[in-house]
């Protein structure tokens, strides 16, 4: 299946830009007649069936409609430090968008070594994930935030904050209920500060281990991501 990412769609038909239309003519060698596949992010997949295969502007003709595809049954946001190598954030984005996520947001806490990104460039690489991954809900990536900033917006889900100081914590997977919309809290490498760990309990959120090895900040967002994914398909 060749999925490709058409936010805008509004019609039967569907015009592919540039770089899309000379992918599909140039690099999967597809003609007039091929069946090929769009989403637009919110869950609706479209089958549809090339009109024109033009390398500057291919045509495409919606011929079915499915809505709600790969609808999940809970909701996982994760707010998470920039690494201080943007590629390691960047192979998070990447990675939970292929196992399954809904929501990012990078928080810049007491220990972060990375205070500024570019969205941009993330935005399109959870954009190929998803395509690459055949999914038909694009993860919403937030602006960056300060950490204190973040705990003072409400949230109506079940909030974890992962940390790596030897206080009292529960697994992740024993805290978590199937089903459950869920936002966990991951740190940078220096992991968060007594003072904004102690803060984000006083904003309930419950403190939890994810193992235990000391995990990079972009493996505990995989580990976090893949453990909600799981439980939930068990």
């Amino acid at each position: 299946m060749q999925l490709f990412y058409t936010p805008d769609i509004n019609s039967d038909t569907y015009k592919l830009d540039k770089e899309e239309s000379t992918h599909c003519v140039r690099v999967l060698r597809l003609k007039e007649g091929s069946q090929i596949h769009l989403t637009d992010g919110k869950g609706n997949l479209y089958k549809a069936q090339l009109l024109s295969a033009d390398p500057k502007e291919c045509i495409a003709e919606i011929i079915e409609t499915i809505p709600d595809f790969g609808k999940k049954n809970f909701y996982l946001h994760i707010a998470i430090a920039p690494t201080k190598n943007i590629d390691r954030f960047e192979w998070f984005l990447e990675k939970a968008t292929e196992i399954g996520i809904d929501e990012i947001t990078p928080v810049f806490s007491e220990h972060s070594e990375r205070n500024i990104i570019k969205p941009e460039r993330l935005q399109k690489i959870i954009t190929s994930a998803l395509k690459q991954s055949l999914k038909a809900y694009h993860p919403i990536l937030n602006e960056a935030i300060k950490y204190n900033q973040f705990l003072n917006l409400s949230f109506d889900c079940k909030k974890y904050i992962a940390h790596c100081e030897d206080d009292e914590k529960v697994t992740l997977q024993s805290a978590y209920k199937k089903a459950e919309n869920a936002l966990i809290l991951i740190g940078p490498e220096g992991d968060f500060s007594i003072a904004e760990i102690k803060k984000a309990i006083e904003n309930n959120y419950l403190p939890v281990s994810l193992g235990n090895s000391r995990l990079r900040t972009e493996t505990a967002g995989i580990v976090a991501c893949h453990i909600i994914n799981l439980l939930n398909e068990l």
